[in-house]
């Protein structure tokens, strides 16, 4: 008691006392099977190629990747998104190596299905940018621009192709208009109806993309400002969020994560279906440069933005650091 009277007589700081005080009235926790890894597979290389941008992070081999999987399985966590980069000579307009059976990212999710079965949610990305000699996520028309309805023909294609090869979840990624809708009916021509759609519904054009590009050998020149999101805008992220949901979606992405829980937040709070958001190459890059510097705990930093992540509304998370979080919750 001070010699003003009984304030203060709430005392918040008392839930604040010991590690097993803060662990018991924590409001947001993180488990294992919230999170998705990342993996990358090169073609045409006998060994791990680490991405010199993202330290830890590296463009796996076959053998590799099936390695990461299985860790993936005994941590715990619930699924891989894969991104295949095939060998350069096999790169042109129309990312060929997308829609063929034995290209790259189709043999890495057979490797990884016949490696893990059903315990690992095997999961695809659904986009041209890693295939194209151009390095947009669509097919490109006279005048050099994305032609947005003949992309969508080649997405309903590479759809097919990947859940024949075992996809548990696609991802379309390339922010076309109408994606979901034509991807669901392609899907379910085939039979695949079960094969569900994580939709990239809010992805922006984002300066920290920078070191993804290294990871996929990005062929890019110019930007994707013309299909990907203005991050000065939100409301258009809510009319992207409700055309998905019309067109089949099953889950919702926003990406980036950390730049953009505000947007986060708002899907979050909009849908009835799973919110998924992706800590992406640039986020992880500063916090991992950052640490090698002395400037930031990182443990510490990886926990905390993970956390944000999951407070503004995220179902699941995909982060490069998955697997090392998990065991780490262990």
């Amino acid at each position: 008691m001070t010699k003003y009277g009984s304030f203060p007589g709430t005392r918040p700081r008392r839930l604040r006392t010991s590690p097993v005080m803060r662990r018991m009235v924590a409001e947001t926790r993180l488990h294992p099977a919230d999170f998705i890894l990342p993996a990358f597979i090169r073609e045409g290389v006998s060994e791990p190629v680490p991405i010199a941008a993202m330290p830890g992070v590296v463009q796996h081999t076959r053998d590799s990747l099936k390695k990461a999987a299985l860790e993936a399985v005994q941590a715990g966590i619930s699924g891989i998104m894969l991104f295949g980069v095939p060998e350069e000579a096999k790169k042109d307009a129309l990312g060929t190596p997308g829609t063929d059976p034995d290209g790259i990212l189709q043999v890495a999710i057979r490797d990884v299905r016949a490696e893990v079965g059903d315990d690992l949610l095997v999961m695809s990305d659904l986009c041209l940018d890693e295939t194209t000699d151009h390095g947009h996520c669509g097919v490109l028309d006279a005048e050099g621009r994305v032609d947005n309805d003949a992309t969508l023909e080649r997405y309903a294609e590479m759809a097919q192709v990947q859940a024949d090869a075992g996809a548990h979840v696609v991802g379309p990624s390339g922010m076309m208009d109408g994606q979901i809708g034509v991807i669901r009916d392609a899907l379910d021509q085939i039979g695949r109806e079960d094969v569900a759609i994580l939709a990239y519904t809010v992805k922006y054009s984002s300066a920290f993309f920078g070191p993804f590009r290294e990871a996929i050998a990005s062929s890019l020149k110019g930007d994707r400002k013309t299909y990907q999101q203005d991050p000065a805008n939100w409301r258009e992220s809510l009319r992207e969020l409700s055309l998905d949901l019309e067109e089949g979606a099953d889950m919702v992405m926003v990406k980036p994560a950390g730049p953009y829980l505000d947007i986060l937040a708002r899907v979050a709070d909009s849908v009835d279906v799973p919110v998924v958001a992706y800590q992406i190459s640039g986020e992880y890059s500063m916090v991992e440069a950052a640490a090698e510097k002395g400037w930031v705990d990182r443990d510490q930093a990886i926990f905390e933005t993970l956390t944000g992540i999951k407070r503004a509304g995220a179902r699941n998370i995909l982060t490069y650091w998955a697997t090392e979080v998990a065991r780490k919750l262990h």
